[in-house]
């Protein structure tokens, strides 16, 4: 792996700790951290009340540029990744949604809920 890779998944670790970090203070329960599965890997998948929350966390220069960073083709692997880990899941009535945790240098994280909603 190349220096440039190992800054850049170093990086990523840490945004994710920091946004797991502020959905806890927030009340949420971190059910798992960078799940891969056959479809993809989801950063975080978190849960308050009846209310599962699919994670996605990226790290750029603005919160805008983080959002343009999910593209659609990646809102779908994400989708994918989701429903497969649901699969594996025996728990009770819940509810889905996928957010966004943008972590912008000098600035507490930002928390986009219901980001976006899964394609039909």
């Amino acid at each position: 792996m190349s220096e440039s890779r190992k800054d850049a998944e170093r990086r990523g670790r840490r945004a994710e700790s920091l946004a797991a970090l502020w959905l806890r203070l927030k009340g949420y329960r971190i059910v798992a951290r960078r799940f891969r599965g056959r479809t993809g890997e989801l950063d975080l998948i978190a849960r308050r009340g009846s209310r599962i929350a699919i994670i996605e966390v990226k790290a750029r220069p603005s919160v805008t540029l983080a959002l343009e960073a999910i593209t659609a083709h990646q809102r779908r692997r994400i989708e994918r990744a989701a429903e497969e880990w649901l699969a594996r899941q025996h728990s009770g009535a819940f509810s889905l949604r996928f957010d966004v945790i943008a972590i912008v240098p000098g600035r507490l994280p930002t928390h986009i809920m219901d980001a976006w909603r899964p394609s039909a």
